[in-house]
């Protein structure tokens, strides 16, 4: 049974990171379909993200690792990095749905 559950999740995981490279892939080398300033966003940050997510699923770490003994410059060097992230998985994938729609129409 949980052989079963591993592959499920390897396969899940597979289907992210595909999508994710993809989105990537769509970003670097086609048109944008979005504002300028989002796509230049996107291509700065997409890189960070990327190696940001591989060392938070390494080390196993919380998503958002926040608690209350933490100072103000604790807590924005764990938000911002996060927020960065999760805008650029917005915008890629954003941009590679309109490719994926103005490929098809």
């Amino acid at each position: 049974m949980g052989n079963k559950n591993k592959q499920i999740i390897i396969f899940q995981r597979s289907l992210i990171w595909i999508s994710y490279l993809f989105s990537g892939y769509i970003l670097y080398c086609k048109q944008g379909y979005l504002f300028p300033i989002f796509l230049n966003f996107a291509k700065v940050i997409y890189p960070l993200s990327i190696f940001w997510l591989q060392i938070r699923i390494k080390r196993n770490d919380k998503f958002l690792p926040v608690d209350s003994s933490m100072k103000t410059s604790q807590l924005w060097f764990i938000i911002l990095p996060v927020l960065a992230s999760l805008t650029t998985v917005i915008l890629s994938l954003l941009n590679s749905i309109f490719y994926i729609i103005n490929y098809f129409i």
